[in-house]
């Protein structure tokens, strides 16, 4: 397969991948949210109303349900990337600056996942989506979709 066959048959399947990226993402973050709320998976359930951590919780599993189902994803997504930056700044920058230092390597890598739907869309096998099955841009949109790399 040459170089041109090969980006032509990866950027056919970027919405796929880019929709797995989202369920996992989703599942990842709510069960983050379903630890800190119900205890569960090893950790401590954290007390109803405990400021910021319960709060954090409730967003967690109902923005990762929603990014894990593919409906309001990128609001949902921005919510979520704007609480892991909370997050990282505010409970881990002050051990150092460096995510393998400060242990703020999880908010650090969730807040920049979360970054990338908000601009890239839910992708497919989204319940609700920006993209249709084969990733080009709904009707009415003011730009032509041109695959990446071209």
């Amino acid at each position: 397969m040459n170089t041109a066959r090969l980006s032509d048959w990866l950027t056919a399947r970027q919405p796929l991948v880019l929709g797995l990226f989202r369920i996992v993402l989703g599942v990842l973050f709510a069960s983050e949210g379903a630890a800190t709320l119900f205890g569960v998976l090893d950790r401590k359930a954290v007390p109803a109303g405990e400021w910021p951590f319960w709060y954090a919780g409730v967003i967690e599993l109902v923005c990762g349900a929603l990014i894990l189902l593919g409906v309001a994803t990128r609001a949902a997504a921005f919510l979520s990337s704007g609480i892991m930056a909370f997050a990282y700044f505010t409970e881990h920058q002050q051990d150092g600056l460096f995510p393998l230092q400060n242990g703020g390597l999880a908010p650090a890598l969730f807040c920049w996942g979360f970054l990338l739907l908000v601009f890239f869309g839910p992708g497919s096998l989204a319940l609700a989506g920006g993209r249709n099955q084969t990733g080009s841009q709904p009707a009415g949109h003011p730009l032509p979709h041109r695959p990446a790399g071209r």
